[in-house]
């Protein structure tokens, strides 16, 4: 679930609901949706959530791709561990363990805003621990907290039962002193960074700490303190101080990227996520890999990008060529061969007609036009940044364009110029996908606080997400129209003509308008995907180049389909809506999202 979903649901259900609901709801959902098939490619689709190679780190000899994990204090019920590791996490801690089912369970509740924890707080049996490690397919670092009031028998049989399945446990210090013989796993030491004192000492078996966030306590439930951070980050310097080639691992303090850039530059090897990850939102471990990319990217252009750049001007002219014909002519001198009647005589049978089939040609002009000025803005922006997310959105839009063309002959009618200008732009394409080919760079970002810009900036992305959805609908609405029944209700309201009388004029009429029908479905599938991939996938902060993109690379499409309709009296209003739709989303997302994506970076 990402940012854009997770926090408008949060604001109008999660927040009204008890905590324990609200984590159920959520988790319960994510591992839902891991769990159909191809339900992990969608979670990848939308969050584009896999880690650069720049952040991979090896501890005790266990590979990480992140240094970023979840603390188990928020799913001690293992009701999301499966969906987890698709989120971009490079490691989840599963516990506390207890050896047999615990008979009280109390769970966290909300406290202005912010997560209580019971002091008899959630606890996961033996048993349902090996259940899921031994039932579910992880790709990441597991590690096992141990239950701190366990008894001696109870610990080892954890252990010994435990040790096949996890990376490694975490126990208290009176734990470690019953430990008598190698549990075959690393054992790293839990430091509640409240009792930290500069001469602590660590147990001789263990090969890393973890050291906790300090809680404020009162009767029933704990918080973690406000100003935590700061006494975590001193705990974390003395630890790396006294035992430099000691791992450490630090749990809770941190609820935005700026937080974990602090504990990392303190000597923090791994961070788990707490509190922090209710309040900012799942997105949040993305946003802290971009935050540390960009204290380490050698930001190196690439060279090859100019053949996509082209492949994007190439449309971008062939959109103006269109346009021309859609203004003047509107119908071709083959166009009238095919169907047996010239422009003269077409508008003696019924002028409509041909401002019926200028208004699909004008639609389709402008979509053109506005795809030509999103793939030359992917190429340079994106592409030329090594960007793997935009040689993604580039090609999958590209494809589909390509596809686009079997619509256009599903009718029965082959434009031979739309035939000759795909052929002109497949040698194009294909050099566009060599120099593509090796693309793997992933993005950076500055930006590391959770302020009042950022979240307009997440409802403005919600906007143009849902704008990218509607567009690939509505493509492939008309695009099936164009191929089936050709006309809807409003369309025959206006032509003043049923198909059957069109028919009756000329046998191939109406394929002749079907055909643009489909075309212009199919470039507005490809211009949805550049929409989308463009929200899910490239809105970060400073991105000022997207925000202008959006601006003005929509603005032929928008013009051409609402000029067009009015130009000709085409304006029933219920045709209209979903245009109207698309731009009211188009203008609130421009306001949200301007000051996220036109701030530099000193603001």
């Amino acid at each position: 679930m990402p940012d854009w979903s997770y926090h408008p649901l949060k604001k109008i259900v999660l927040n009204k609901l008890e905590a324990k609901k609200s984590r159920l709801f959520i988790h319960r959902s994510m591992r839902t949706v891991a769990s159909l098939p191809g339900g992990k490619h969608l979670i990848e689709f939308l969050g584009h959530n896999q880690t650069s190679s720049l952040l991979h780190i090896t501890i005790n000899n266990t590979n990480f791709k992140s240094p970023i994990g979840l603390s188990g204090s928020l799913d001690p019920e293992l009701t999301g561990m499966a969906a987890f590791q698709e989120l971009g996490f490079g490691f989840l801690e599963i516990g506390p363990v207890v050896f047999r089912e615990p008979s009280i369970q109390i769970p966290p509740r909300w406290q202005q805003n912010r997560i209580s924890f019971s002091h008899s707080g959630e606890k996961v049996s033996l048993k349902k621990a090996l259940q899921l490690v031994t039932t579910e397919n992880f790709h990441v670092p597991l590690f096992a907290r141990l239950d701190e009031n366990l008894c001696a028998v109870g610990l080892h049989r954890c252990i010994e039962q435990l040790s096949p399945f996890v990376d490694g446990f975490f126990l208290y210090a009176e734990q470690l002193e019953q430990l008598h013989e190698e549990t075959g796993v690393s054992i790293y030491q839990i430091i509640p960074s409240s009792k930290f004192k500069n001469n602590i000492r660590l147990a001789k078996n263990v090969h890393g700490v973890v050291i906790e966030v300090p809680y404020l306590t009162t009767e029933d439930y704990s918080i973690e303190q406000i100003d935590g951070l700061h006494t975590l980050k001193e705990a974390v310097q003395i630890i790396k101080k006294n035992y430099s080639d000691l791992p450490i691992i630090t749990n809770g303090g941190i609820n935005c990227p700026s937080d974990a850039v602090i504990l990392q530059e303190a000597g923090a090897d791994l961070m788990m996520l707490t509190e922090g990850y209710v309040t900012a939102g799942p997105g949040l471990p993305k946003r802290i890999h971009e935050r540390f990319l960009y204290n380490i990217v050698q930001k190196v252009p690439s060279r090859q990008w100019h053949w996509s750049f082209l492949f994007g001007l190439a449309i971008f002219i062939g959109g103006l060529i269109a346009l021309y014909f859609a203004l003047t002519t509107v119908i071709l001198q083959y166009d009238e061969k095919f169907i047996g009647l010239t422009r003269e005589q077409l508008e003696l049978v019924n002028p409509k007609i041909l401002a019926f089939m200028a208004h699909d040609r004008m639609s389709l002009a402008g979509t053109m036009i506005s795809a030509g000025i999103l793939y030359m803005a992917l190429a340079f922006f994106g592409i030329r940044r090594q960007l793997h997310w935009a040689k993604i959105a580039f090609h999958s839009a590209a494809v589909t364009g390509f596809l686009g063309i079997l619509l256009f002959i599903g009718y029965g009618y082959f434009d031979w110029l739309h035939g000759l200008f795909w052929v002109i732009l497949l040698p194009i394409y294909t050099l566009s996908w060599r120099e593509c080919k090796k693309l793997t760079g992933s993005p950076h970002s500055w930006h590391e606080t959770n302020n009042q810009v950022w979240m307009r900036g997440v409802y403005g992305q919600l906007l143009f997400v849902i704008m990218g959805f509607s567009l690939l609908i509505g493509g492939f609405v008309i695009s099936f129209i164009g191929i089936t029944k050709v006309f809807v209700t409003t369309d025959i309201s206006f032509l003043c003509m049923p198909a059957e009388m069109l028919q009756s004029i000329s046998d191939m009429l109406i394929p002749v308008i079907a055909h643009d029908r489909a075309g212009f479905g199919s470039a507005l599938i490809s211009v949805g995907i550049l929409v989308l991939c463009l929200a899910l996938w490239g809105f970060r902060a400073g991105e000022r180049w997207l925000w202008l993109i959006y601006a003005f690379g929509a603005l032929p499409s928008f013009l051409a389909g609402i000029g067009t309709h009015f130009a000709i009296g085409y304006t029933n209003f219920i045709h209209l809506l979903p245009l109207y739709f698309l731009v009211v989303l188009y203008l609130l997302g421009l306001v949200l999202s301007y000051p996220y994506l036109m701030q530099q970076k000193n603001q």
